[in-house]
């Protein structure tokens, strides 16, 4: 073997092959990559579910969940759905002067002061006298500091004594994190002195002045107002929850504006009896596809309850879209209409008028694709097979991009927002509010080992030692059905729960004659949905908000291994 070459194994090892085999090694090796790559993400796009965003509450969650183009999902939750007033937050540095001050209020007595005094007798007060005017204005302001003064309606007599005087004014919390404005109207009890000077003696209950309830659009009388837009912050239009409600049913005025406007009405499908995060979602873009297509949507006001939110734990058909959202606000923001009064229209006026009627039974048509046709009515027909068969499919894959749910259009009931205010004006809006988690949850130890432990009193009492002030107001929100439970909590808080406050919806309420007469007389039950979105809007106006998860407890709100970190 000495002196002979040693053979070269394969030919493919020559020299001259080594740079045509190393590009092929590399071109080879990138490929497996590419490979590796792939399966990699169609693992993770396979496996991965998207959180809920309707289930936060961050404006920077909503706004990543309005621009995304995953699917929606929905897990079953009997929380609060969120509505575009959630998102509203007003810029509080350029309307912090805005309101009105003590300051205002003296100098304006001080201007007035050389006029002269009304007679002094023994009649009934002068409500629209401008001092009892500013007495009572500057009683209001002295008595609820934790509320700032936008507007005061003008006095007017309240009871039948002669010496009390209702008036109304508009407000916000001072440490208010939404925008909005509120509105309260009081009985104030008026003494006069042997001098004719006024002082205020009480000022009533929350909404006790119901003669200054409406504002009289033709009063010639003055108001005294503060500087800037009554009804909006920053330039965004606002809700004004305890202002007197008007929704009722749009209809069209004539036959000829009938035949001249465009429709889109959505029918059937899997929408029906489920969780109001789901409907929200549908309805939404069926509403965006109006609006992209510049049509009117011809709606259902007829909702059904799921069993998660009634109190007979069935589903429960017949619930009216009024009980639960602003239709009015959505009546004056964007064109719609009720599907009975459409659907009778349409009888009377179709066949003279030869007004056409285009059916699509495609999700995959998308709005796009309809944006050139002329038919008065688009109708999109959903079938029986879930889950191609729910609404919001119309505005999934290249749509999402295309159309922008109109959030904005959709706000809470201001009646059960009135409620809210009730209960937060009872405590003056300087309470701090405990969210506590149990029921079935607690009950489950193998999916939330440590939640009853951790909601028990004596943990609470530990708990809060450290984060809320002994002596304050303490809303507690809770599904919990027996408030004794919570009894060891009174010997340091002032404690309230939901059901502390039930006249504000029962027979003698003004929530209750109005929600029976919009039900056409039949009286309307104060159900599970109302409740939770109501006991969850009191808590987010505590001054200090303490959630059970992350907050109480360690435990998953999902189970256990569900929990999230939240970027």
């Amino acid at each position: 073997m000495h002196g002979q070459a040693v053979p070269w194994r394969s030919a493919s090892f020559r020299p001259e092959n080594l740079g045509q085999n190393a590009l092929q090694l590399i071109g080879n090796l990138c490929f497996a990559l590419f490979v590796i790559g792939v399966l990699a993400f169609t693992i993770i796009a396979a496996t991965y579910q998207p959180d809920d965003p309707l289930l936060h509450p961050s404006s920077t969650k909503l706004t990543s969940f309005l621009t995304s183009t995953s699917n929606a999902t929905f897990r079953s939750d009997d929380s609060a759905a969120h509505t575009g007033d959630d998102f509203l937050t007003a810029n509080s540095t350029s309307e912090a002067s805005s309101f009105i001050t003590l300051s205002e209020i003296n100098i304006s007595t001080e201007a007035t002061s050389s006029a002269p005094p009304s007679a002094c007798d023994d009649g009934p007060v002068e409500c629209a006298d401008t001092e009892i005017f500013q007495t009572m204005m500057r009683a209001a302001i002295e008595m609820f500091r934790d509320i700032h003064f936008y507007r005061f309606g003008k006095s007017v007599r309240g009871g039948d004594d002669g010496m009390s005087c209702d008036m109304a004014w508009r407000f916000r919390p001072k440490d208010a994190k939404r925008a909005g404005f509120y509105k309260d109207y009081r009985r104030f009890e008026i003494a006069r002195s042997a001098n004719c000077t006024y002082t205020v003696v009480k000022i009533g209950d929350y909404h006790s002045g119901t003669n200054a309830r409406k504002k009289r659009k033709s009063a010639k009388t003055a108001e005294f107002k503060a500087k800037g837009s009554p009804d909006s912050l920053s330039g965004l239009i606002v809700p004004v929850v305890g202002e007197a409600v008007n929704d009722t049913l749009p209809v069209v005025e004539s036959e000829s504006k009938f035949g001249s406007r465009k429709y889109l009405i959505y029918t059937d499908g899997g929408e029906r009896c489920k969780s109001m995060n789901h409907y929200l979602w549908s309805f939404l873009c069926a509403l965006g596809e109006a609006q992209y297509l510049n049509r009117t949507l011809v709606m259902d006001l007829n909702i059904c309850l799921n069993s998660m939110y009634s109190l007979s734990k069935q589903d429960e058909e017949g619930k009216d879209f009024r009980f639960y959202f602003d239709f009015e606000h959505l009546r004056d923001s964007a064109s719609v209409l009720d599907q009975h009064q459409f659907w009778e229209d349409w009888n009377k006026w179709q066949k003279n008028d030869k007004l056409k009627l285009l059916l699509v039974e495609d999700f995959k048509t998308s709005p796009m694709m309809l944006a050139e046709v002329a038919d008065t009515l688009i109708m999109r027909k959903f079938g029986t097979v879930e889950p191609d068969n729910y609404w919001y499919r119309v505005c999934e894959g290249e749509t999402e991009s295309i159309i922008q749910r109109p959030w904005h259009l959709l706000w809470k009931s201001r009646r059960l927002m009135d409620i809210v205010s009730g209960i937060a004006s009872r405590m003056n809006w300087d309470f701090d509010a405990v969210h506590v988690v149990r029921g079935e949850k607690a009950k489950n130890a193998v999916l939330w080992p440590n939640l009853a432990a951790d909601t028990s009193p004596e943990t609470l009492l530990s708990t809060l030692r450290d984060k809320i002030d002994d002596g304050r107001h303490l809303y507690v929100a809770t599904n919990e059905p027996d408030s004794s439970f919570f009894e060891p909590l009174k010997d340091k808080y002032n404690i309230h729960f939901l059901d502390d406050f039930k006249d504000l919806w029962n027979e003698n309420s003004e929530w209750y004659l109005e929600t029976k007469k919009l039900n056409g007389g039949i009286s309307v039950e104060f159900d599970g949905y109302m409740r939770v979105e109501v006991d969850t809007e009191v808590f987010l106006r505590g001054k200090k908000q303490i959630e059970t998860f992350n907050d109480l407890t360690n435990d998953c709100k999902d189970g256990v291994n569900t929990c999230r970190s939240v970027a």
